[in-house]
Formats: structure tokens, C-alpha cells, sequence
């Protein structure tokens, strides 16, 4: 059951990278955006005139060709670089929350295992008493070797010590 908990530690690990780096980038748009926007603003006019003085026939010819040059125009024009800034949206609490939730089920799912595997022996116990009643034994004259096991090796070691001259 811990070795299952410990292989959920880099999903766990990946997603809390992935929310801060999330954190991180969004912060760092929007001082891009805040701090990078222009706004120009362009102002120009001209006019021009031609002023053709005379009652001669040369003088209405002149204005009425050059009458036509006359003109005037005021151009205002306001310029700014908003539509190619980044728009940056944080995750909200729920997005947070929807992200984290599979780890949770999860981590919920790895400590309910251990249950489920007694909830399993029980019903595999109910269902067949005879090979229950030979596992228990099995198990138990293998917990009895291991201590038999464990008390030789220690005599051994005690032995070993006796023997062993003390230094001083």
C-alpha cells in the first residue's frame, strides 16, 4: 500500500509543476500586457489653395483647370498595438479543482485497495471454507518458520559475539 502511494507522488509532483508554471506564465502575460501597450495618435491637415486674380480669358481658363486642385482635408488617425498583446486568463478555483480531482480519486482509490482486499479474502472464505481454512494454516506455519528462522540466526550471532575477544 505505500509502494502504491509513493508511485502516485509524480503525477502529484507533475500537476503542482504544471499549476505553477500555469501561475507563473499567466503572471508574466499579463505584465507583458500591461506594460507593453502603445496607443499612437496621428494628426494631420493641408490645404491648398490657388488664387488666380484677372477678368482675362487666359485667367478663367487658369482657374477653372487649376480650380480643381484646390482641396483641403484634416486626417485624425489613432493607432495602438491592444489587439496584439496577450490576453491572459488564470485558471479559476473550479478549473483547479477539476484538474486535481483525477489525482485525488486516485490517492482515495490506493488507500481503499487494502480494503478491498480483505473485503475480497472474506468472500472468497465464505464461499469456499476449506481452502481458507488451508491458507490460514499455510500462512501460519510460514509465520512459525520465519521465527524459527530469525531465533537460529540471532543464536548464531550471539555465538559469534561470545566467541569474539574483547578489545579494550
Amino acid at each position: 500500500q505505500v509502494l502504491q502511494l509513493l508511485e502516485c507522488i509524480p503525477p502529484l509532483l507533475l500537476l503542482l509543476v504544471a499549476c505553477g508554471l500555469d501561475h507563473v506564465l499567466c503572471s508574466m502575460l499579463s505584465i507583458i500586457q500591461q506594460h507593453s501597450f502603445v496607443q499612437y495618435s496621428f494628426r494631420s491637415s493641408h490645404h491648398l489653395s490657388v488664387h488666380v486674380s484677372g477678368t482675362s480669358l487666359m485667367a478663367r481658363l487658369l482657374r477653372s483647370t487649376v480650380g480643381a486642385l484646390n482641396s483641403s482635408s484634416d486626417n485624425e488617425v489613432q493607432m495602438s498595438n491592444f489587439a496584439c498583446l496577450p490576453q491572459p486568463r488564470a485558471m479559476t478555483r473550479q478549473q483547479y479543482l477539476h484538474s486535481c480531482a483525477p489525482l485525488a480519486v486516485l490517492l482515495l482509490l490506493c488507500l481503499l485497495q487494502g480494503y478491498a482486499y480483505r473485503l475480497r479474502r472474506a468472500i472468497a472464505a465464505f464461499s469456499f471454507p476449506k481452502r481458507e481454512k488451508s491458507r490460514v494454516l499455510f500462512l501460519y506455519n510460514k509465520l512459525l518458520r520465519q521465527r524459527h528462522h530469525f531465533v537460529r540466526l540471532q543464536r548464531q550471532r550471539l555465538a559469534r559475539r561470545a566467541r569474539r575477544p574483547r578489545a579494550l
